[in-house]
C-alpha cells in the first residue's frame, strides 16, 4: 500500500481530524466533544424540576388568556408545559428549568435543604463550566457569588428576573407566532366547535 493510498478518506470515514464535520459522520475530537456535551446538556445535579409538570388541560379562556399575559402563560402549569416544549426547540429550555428551580428554592424554609438546592442550582445553571448556564451579566453573577457564601431562598432572585425579563422579550413573542402554539388554539376552537 503507497504512503498515497493510506492518506485517502475511504467512503465511510474521513481522516481529517479537525474537520469539523457538519454531517457528524467523522469520528475526530470536535465531535466527540460536542457528543459528550450533548448527552451532559441531557443531564442536570438537580432532581427538583420534573420533566413535565403535573396539570388539568387548559381551556379555551386559559389558552387564549396566554397570548395577551405572560404572567398569566408563568402562572399556569399548563402553560408553562407548553412554553417549556417551545423553549426546547429553541435550544433554551435551561431558562425555565432554572425560573422553576428558583421557584421550588423559594419553597423551602430548612437551612440544610435550601443550601443544598442553592449549591445545585449554582451548578447547574450558573457556573460558567455548566452546559445548562443561563445567561446572566456580570452585576447579578457577582450578587450571586456573594450570597452564596450565606444562601437563603431569595439567593437568585435578581437572576431569576433577569431570566424572566429575558424569556419574557425574547422568546414569548416566538412563542405566541409558533406552531406549537397555533396548533394548540386550533385544537381548541375545533374541540369547542365540535361540542
Amino acid at each position: 500500500m503507497s504512503r498515497y493510498d493510506r492518506t485517502q478518506p475511504t467512503r465511510n470515514h474521513r481522516t481529517n481530524p479537525c474537520c469539523l464535520c457538519w454531517c457528524c459522520c467523522c469520528s475526530c475530537s470536535w465531535n466527540e466533544d460536542r457528543n459528550r456535551l450533548r448527552r451532559l446538556s441531557r443531564d442536570t445535579k438537580l432532581e427538583i424540576v420534573p420533566h413535565c409538570e403535573v396539570c388539568t388541560k387548559p381551556s379555551s379562556e386559559e389558552l387564549y388568556s396566554w397570548s395577551h399575559s405572560f404572567e398569566k402563560l408563568m402562572k399556569n402549569p399548563a402553560g408553562r408545559n407548553v412554553f417549556r416544549e417551545f423553549l426546547r426547540t429553541e435550544y433554551s429550555e435551561e431558562n425555565m428549568l432554572f425560573w422553576l428551580a428558583c421557584e421550588e428554592l423559594k419553597k423551602d424554609n430548612s437551612k440544610h435543604c435550601v443550601e443544598e438546592k442553592a449549591r445545585m442550582i449554582y451548578e447547574d445553571y450558573i457556573s460558567i463550566l455548566s452546559p445548562k448556564e443561563v445567561s446572566l451579566d456580570s452585576r447579578v453573577r457577582e450578587v450571586i457569588n456573594r450570597r452564596m457564601q450565606e444562601p437563603n431562598p431569595h439567593t437568585f432572585d435578581d437572576a431569576q428576573l433577569q431570566i424572566y425579563t429575558l424569556m419574557h422579550r425574547d422568546s414569548y413573542p416566538r412563542f405566541l407566532n409558533s406552531v406549537i402554539y397555533k396548533a394548540l388554539l386550533q385544537n381548541i376552537s375545533r374541540s369547542s366547535s365540535e361540542s
